[in-house]
């Protein structure tokens, strides 16, 4: 049983045109909607699904978050509900963790195909899309691997030695467009550049962006804003000339600190 968490973004595009072209089987694909991905991310997938459909390899499921009660409660959502902003702005992962892998695992955990493995002692194999350029990350996540009961990590792009630029050309050589950066429109990780971009292409996002920032500003102590030691909304209006000629500023493609399956 193979299973790929994917993000939508340049990574996992890649490796599944490579595990497609390498005769690798995938049985399920998971894509983790937080509710608030780059508009670039739900542009996408479509395009992707009619890649997948063309190719003999399963429709992606998209999965989501629900609370105790199974009331959907998206990562956004959340932030404004509580006054907090998302958990990788603080330096911790459970954003990605709670949003991204937990809705994917908690599919997993009822569907039966996975089931039928777990019930034989077996480990579900899960591809990740970590590129050659993150190896580190892999190391630091063998620990954790090692013990997992259920699933068997496998990083295929890592192995196949494939860096960002490796996997951007798989991409354009299959035809598709690249589908930029998987992220949150409010995520942290997120470069000055890609702000200012946000702000002239796509302001809606941007003031839903300040709006988690500022209601979280009354609960925050050493953290400022989305930018954690620098909020975003003080960022523009001290930047407003830099703002004026985003166009200047090369889009920037690389993945973010949080795992999202990209």
């Amino acid at each position: 049983m193979n299973i790929v968490g994917y993000g939508g973004g340049t990574n996992s595009t890649a490796m599944l045109i490579g595990l497609y072209h390498r005769g690798i089987p995938v049985d399920l694909i998971l894509f983790s909607d937080t509710g608030g991905e780059q508009p670039h991310t739900y542009e996408f997938l479509p395009i992707m699904s009619k890649w997948l459909s063309e190719h003999g390899m399963p429709e992606s499921t998209k999965v989501e978050y629900t609370d105790k009660n199974g009331d959907r409660l998206t990562l956004e959502n959340e932030c404004l509900r509580s006054g907090t902003l998302p958990a990788i702005a603080y330096g911790y992962k459970k954003c990605s963790l709670k949003h991204k892998v937990g809705p994917q695992d908690k599919f997993c955990n009822h569907h039966q195909p996975c089931l039928d493995v777990w019930a034989k002692g077996e480990r579900v194999t899960k591809f990740i899309g970590f590129d050659a350029g993150e190896e580190h990350r892999r190391d630091h996540a063998i620990v954790y691997d090692i013990v997992d009961k259920k699933y068997r990590k496998e990083y295929p792009l890592i192995d196949w030695g494939w860096y960002r630029e490796d996997c951007i050309i798989a991409i354009e050589q299959e035809g598709l467009p690249l589908p930029g950066k998987s992220s949150c429109f409010f995520c942290p990780s997120m470069k000055r550049h890609e702000i200012r971009t946000l702000y002239h292409q796509h302001r809606e996002f941007y003031n839903r962006a300040i709006a988690i920032e500022n209601a979280a500003l009354p609960n925050l102590i050493t953290v400022r804003g989305l930018g954690r030691d620098w909020s975003w909304q003080d960022f523009v209006e001290a930047d407003k000339n830099q703002t004026a000629m985003c166009w200047m500023f090369p889009e920037h493609d690389m993945p973010c600190g949080c795992y999202d399956g990209d």
